[in-house]
């Protein structure tokens, strides 16, 4: 089973509304273990981002599943704009993941701008695009999986994007509760 996975990132410490509080991280990264155990994950598929994309990144590289990472950018702007902006060790634990899978050939950075809506767009494509591709490789199933707490956002919700899209391509699509 390929799994493309999209979901929140950590809420910063002044958000009105939690969606992915750091106080649930562990818990968070435990169901989306299980979540990769049930489904006999073989290939995650997935950004980078502080949250969701990194505790996914953790659980799936601890079952030995192949991890395949698409930035919108180069890496050391993601970083900055979508990891290190959270406090504690995101900006780490993203590193030794990028690193790790970059060693097997499986980074991939387009060529966007993460300050633009399109880039985020970009990479929900990208991201659903590449497993879709390796699910075709491998003879797999592949489904989409959303990582949040349930409920859109009034502004542009790219979580909520990704699971549009990935119906629209045929994909099954699960979610995980963040709260």
């Amino acid at each position: 089973m390929v799994i493309a996975l999209a979901g929140r990132r950590v809420d910063a410490p002044d958000a009105a509304e939690p969606r992915l509080p750091a106080a649930n991280a562990n818990e968070v990264r435990t169901r989306i273990r299980q979540f990769l155990e049930r489904k006999r994950a073989s290939v995650l598929v997935c950004a980078a981002a502080c949250g969701a994309d990194l505790l996914a990144l953790e659980a799936a590289g601890e079952l030995g599943v192949r991890r395949r990472i698409v930035l919108p950018c180069r890496r050391e702007v993601f970083r900055r704009t979508s990891v290190a902006d959270r406090p504690g060790d995101w900006g780490q634990r993203y590193d030794r993941i990028v690193e790790e899978v970059e060693g097997k050939g499986d980074l991939r950075e387009l060529d966007h701008c993460t300050e633009d809506d399109r880039a985020y767009i970009a990479t929900n494509r990208g991201v659903l695009d590449q497993a879709i591709r390796l699910g075709a490789e491998n003879g797999s199933e592949v489904m989409a999986v959303l990582v949040w707490e349930g409920k859109a956002k009034v502004s542009r919700d790219y979580t909520r994007l990704f699971g549009d899209e990935a119906q629209a391509l045929g994909l099954k699509v699960e979610e995980i509760v963040t709260l």
